[in-house]
């Protein structure tokens, strides 16, 4: 148990901005920290909930809903997946050799695309917010998304091979129970998917729309996993942010389409 407990407040003074207890970082605190990674992705579908109906309440316009819904991920995270985002787009940019694109993930200094790339991302996110406000039948998506995208995200990282021996995957993976960690990981993914299932069974094509959001979000863990070991030859902190980051978008995505369909 103190282990456990130790890995929840290492996974959400890392992964987080919630203030918690400082503990040292090791393998015993650390062997199951990224097990408790998706429920820093419930906390942001909780208050994207609470978001939505306090704009609801008081009949916000959706552009000032949409906004405020894009900026509660990178509130409560700190901006650390977006850090990812930024850094990988500026490598994948640079079409040089593989050391130099790692040479670019390392590089503290941000180049020219990263930054426009974070902008059409941020753009996005808003578009498919204001889309959601305005067809909220599939906001379980949307709050299932933050979690699910971060247990696919642990798992990259337990499951890849590390690009290099240092750096915050490395030092992650190999503190971590890295089978059980998976196994956890998975289970919860189920246990997401099957809450988000439950609340839209009632809406019309509810189930199949979480089927598509599965099927994309899968694809999406190969895509990447194919990217990362050719590109990289491997995972690192900034390509595991990447990955939970557009993972995020597509989960919205999924809502903002699926509700104007249905």
């Amino acid at each position: 148990m103190k282990s456990a407990w130790s890995g929840l407040l290492v996974a959400f003074s890392m992964y987080s901005v919630v203030p918690v207890p400082q503990v040292r970082w090791e393998k015993r605190t650390m062997r199951w920290a990224l097990g408790f990674l998706p429920l820093v992705g419930v906390l942001i579908g909780a208050l994207e909930w609470l978001w939505l109906i306090f704009c609801t309440h008081f009949a916000a316009d959706g552009l000032f809903y949409a906004v405020g819904a894009a900026l509660i991920p990178l509130f409560v995270s700190g901006g650390i997946h977006l850090d990812g985002l930024c850094d990988t787009c500026d490598a994948l940019c640079s079409y040089g050799d593989r050391e130099k694109r790692l040479a670019i993930l390392k590089d503290p200094h941000v180049g020219a695309f990263g930054p426009m790339w974070l902008m059409a991302f941020l753009l996005a996110e808003v578009g498919c917010f204001a889309q959601v406000y305005r067809a909220p039948a599939l906001l379980p998506l949307v709050l299932a998304g933050f979690a699910l995208a971060r247990t696919l995200g642990g798992c990259k990282v337990v499951l890849t091979p590390c690009a290099k021996d240092s750096g915050l995957a490395h030092l992650f993976a190999e503190n971590s129970d890295k089978k059980a960690v998976a196994i956890a990981l998975l289970l919860e993914f189920v246990l997401y998917l099957t809450a988000a299932g439950l609340l839209l069974y009632a809406v019309p094509h509810g189930l199949t729309a979480g089927t598509v959001l599965v099927i994309v979000l899968l694809a999406w863990y190969g895509v990447h996993e194919q990217m990362t070991r050719r590109i990289f030859g491997g995972i690192t902190g900034d390509l595991a942010g990447f990955f939970i980051s557009v993972s995020e978008l597509l989960a919205i995505a999924c809502a903002a389409l699926g509700g104007m369909i249905i």
